[in-house]
């Protein structure tokens, strides 16, 4: 009885396979299957998983950092800063400040960090006010060298930071550089509308980060003005060899 139950087993078996050869089922694809399909499968799988931006604002107080930074990304990521009478207890060192927000635009989800440098520039000796932003900003490359000398790089964040908003002063100062070495530019006697602070952090950051000088309050300047600022500026920089972001003479920026 049970060798005539394997039979027939067995038997079933065979016609399955039989009608599964002659009638194989075909499904329907619903798009491109080929290597030509892989950027939409690598932009879909990005969509999916989101974005991360690190971007840094540095500059002296009340050049508008805070609504500039708020009004880009239309919302609220620094608070406004309140004026506080100095004391013997204030802060006497550029202090970082990291600000973090999760956003949302059109399915696209971005984890924003911003970090501010309150501080900077404030001080009667800005000797080394950059000392801090460079120590953050390669403390961050290398935990991000770590990270990816691991072997389980699945869950790893991107903490770099990807660009550096430097806020130019509007009303500048008539420096005019004598000693070439130690700014490692040729210029005879130009003046220029830069404070020193402005090109010593410049080269110091240029090499190992996007660097967007940004000229702080120019509703505050006539386009002629804005545009003979720009022009002196960009002569300063090209001349220094300094590697910043091109922009247009003719912007408002």
């Amino acid at each position: 009885m049970a060798a005539d139950n394997n039979e027939a087993a067995g038997g079933l078996g065979n016609n399955y396979r039989r009608m599964s050869v002659r009638n194989p089922l075909k499904k329907q694809l619903n798009d491109y299957v080929g290597f030509a399909n892989l950027p939409n499968q690598v932009h879909r799988r990005s969509v999916k998983k989101g974005f991360q931006f690190t971007f840094m604002v540095v500059g002296e107080s009340g050049l508008g950092k805070s609504t500039l930074v708020n009004t880009l990304w239309n919302s609220t990521l620094l608070p406004q800063k309140k004026s506080v009478p100095l004391s013997l207890d204030s802060p006497r060192t550029v202090s970082i400040q990291s600000y973090t927000a999760d956003l949302i635009e059109d399915g696209v989800k971005l984890g924003l960090n911003v970090i501010d440098t309150p501080g900077f520039g404030d001080f009667v000796n800005n000797e080394e006010s950059w000392k801090p932003i460079l120590e953050d900003i390669e403390s961050r490359f290398d935990l991000y060298l770590e990270r990816e000398s691991n072997a389980n790089r699945s869950k790893m964040e991107d903490n770099r930071v990807h660009a550096c908003i430097y806020f130019i002063s509007p009303t500048g100062h008539a420096y005019v550089i004598q000693d070439i070495h130690n700014f490692h530019c040729y210029m005879s006697s130009y003046f220029i509308s830069l404070k020193p602070l402005d090109i010593e952090f410049m080269r110091r950051l240029h090499t190992r980060v996007n660097l967007i000088p940004v000229i702080a309050k120019s509703d505050t300047l006539t386009e002629v003005e804005i545009k003979a600022f720009k022009e002196r500026v960009s002569l300063l920089l090209f001349l220094c060899g300094y590697d910043l972001i091109s922009y247009p003479l003719n912007s408002r920026f």
